[in-house]
C-alpha cells in the first residue's frame, strides 16, 4: 500500500523540478481513487476474491502494480502518461486490500474485529510510508517512487508463501445476489452508509494533510522547515492510526463493531474541527492535534468491513466487502480531487472542518444498525 501516496508524499520535490497545474497535482492522487474504483468493481462484478485462488490474485495485483508505479520515474510529472499510470495502480490495489480482507476474515468469526483490525492497520502504515520514505531520499522524488515500487512487488511475492484459513470459501461462479445482498440485507446496507460517512473524511485527511500542516506551520517557520515537519506530521498521524486499528479491534470483539465505529467517528470528527481551530496557531498544539486526528480517523475502517463479512454468506464475503470499498473510494475520489480546489477558494480551515460531516452522517448509521442488535 505504499503505492498509493506515493504522489503526495513526492508533490513539493516535484513542484520544484516541473510545474504542474492545481487540477493535475490532485490528479495524482485522486487517478488513483478512480482507478481503484474500476478494478473494485469489475472484480466484484466477475467474483474474483471469491472464485480464485485469493493469494495468486494479491500476488498478481502488487507485483503488477510496483512494476507500473515505475512508469513515474520516466514519465513527465503530471503528464497524461503519469496519470495513467496512477489510475491503473489504483485498479491493481483493488487486488491487494480488499482480497487481503478476503484472506484475513478466513481465520476467524469470534475474533474476526481484531484479525480485520490488524489488515487494515497494516494498510495504513504502508500508506503512511511514503512520507517517511521521502525524508530519507530528500529531495531526489525519484528514490521514493523506486523504494515504493520494490516494496510492492515484495509484498506479492510473500503472499504465496502464506496459507488460508479454515474458514475460507470459494464461489463456484458469480451471482447477481451479491448486488441485491448490498441493498435487501440491513445491516449491509447500514454498514455501507457509515462506510461512506468514514471515507468522506479519511481519503481526504490522508491525501493532503501534510500540504494542509505546511500551510499552518509556514505562518510560523520558514517554508523549508514548514514541508520538512509537514512531512513528519503527515507519517506520525496516519502511522499511529495503524496502531490504533489493532487496539480498537479487541475492543470491538469485546464491546461491538457499531460501538467502535462510533466512538471513532465522533473523536475524529472533533479532531478535524479542533484542526481547524488551530489552524495557523501555535505549530506544537496544531501537529499535536492532527497526530490525534490521524489516531482516531481509521479504527473504524476495519470494523465497518468486519460487520458486512458478518452479515454475508460465506461465499459472498469477498465480493461484498469489494463492493463496499468501491463504493466508499468512489466518494473519494471527489472529496481528494476537490479538496486542494475548494481550499484555494475558502481556505483550509473551512474545508477540514467540513470533513466532519461525514463522520457526523455516519454516526447516524451505526446507531440505527446498533439499534437492531
Amino acid at each position: 500500500m505504499s503505492l498509493w501516496f506515493v504522489s503526495a508524499a513526492i508533490l513539493p520535490d516535484m513542484l520544484r523540478e516541473t510545474e504542474i497545474s492545481p487540477f493535475r497535482q490532485a490528479a495524482l492522487s485522486s487517478s488513483v481513487q478512480i482507478g481503484f474504483v474500476i478494478g473494485a468493481l469489475t472484480s466484484a462484478m466477475l467474483g474474483l476474491a471469491d472464485r480464485f485462488d485469493p493469494r495468486r490474485v494479491f500476488a498478481v495485483s502488487a507485483i503488477g502494480a510496483g512494476l507500473i508505479n515505475i512508469i513515474l520515474l520516466f514519465a513527465s510529472p503530471g503528464g497524461f502518461l503519469a496519470l495513467s499510470a496512477r489510475v491503473a495502480t489504483g485498479a491493481l490495489l483493488a487486488g491487494v486490500y480488499p482480497v487481503g480482507m478476503k484472506i484475513v476474515v478466513g481465520w476467524g468469526d469470534k475474533d474476526r474485529g481484531f484479525l480485520v483490525g490488524i489488515l487494515v492497520g497494516a494498510l495504513t502504515l504502508g500508506s503512511a510510508s511514503p512520507h517517511l520514505i521521502a525524508l530519507a531520499g530528500g529531495s531526489d522524488w525519484r528514490f521514493t517512487v523506486t523504494v515504493a515500487s520494490v516494496a510492492a512487488i515484495l509484498a506479492g511475492i510473500s503472499c504465496l508463501f502464506i496459507s488460508l484459513g479454515p474458514l475460507h470459501s470459494i464461489a463456484p461462479r458469480f451471482s447477481p445476489k451479491v448486488i441485491i445482498s448490498a441493498w435487501t440485507n440491513k445491516r449491509i446496507r447500514l454498514a455501507y452508509a457509515g462506510y461512506l460517512g468514514h471515507m468522506w473524511e479519511l481519503y481526504a485527511m490522508w491525501a493532503w494533510i501534510a500540504a494542509a500542516t505546511a500551510v499552518s506551520y509556514s505562518s510560523s517557520l520558514p517554508l523549508p522547515e514548514a514541508e520538512w515537519l509537514s512531512k513528519i506530521t503527515a507519517f506520525v498521524a496516519i502511522g499511529a492510526g495503524g496502531i490504533a486499528c489493532i487496539f480498537a479491534g479487541k475492543a470491538a470483539d469485546r464491546i461491538g463493531k457499531a460501538d467502535v465505529t462510533i466512538i471513532a467517528m465522533a473523536l475524529s470528527g472533533t479532531a478535524a474541527i479542533a484542526t481547524a481551530m488551530t489552524f495557523g496557531g501555535p505549530v506544537w498544539l496544531t501537529f499535536v492535534i492532527v497526530v490525534i486526528w490521524g489516531i482516531a480517523i481509521i479504527p473504524d475502517s476495519a470494523q465497518f468491513s468486519a460487520i458486512v463479512a458478518d452479515a454475508s454468506p460465506a461465499d459472498q464475503v469477498g465480493s461484498l466487502m469489494t463492493l463496499q470499498t468501491a463504493l466508499g473510494f468512489a466518494l473519494t475520489f471527489v472529496t481528494v480531487q476537490a479538496t486542494p480546489y475548494l481550499a484555494s477558494v475558502f481556505g483550509w480551515p473551512t474545508i477540514i472542518a467540513g470533513l466532519a460531516i461525514g463522520p457526523a452522517f455516519g454516526i447516524v448509521a451505526m446507531a440505527r444498525l446498533r439499534s437492531m442488535a
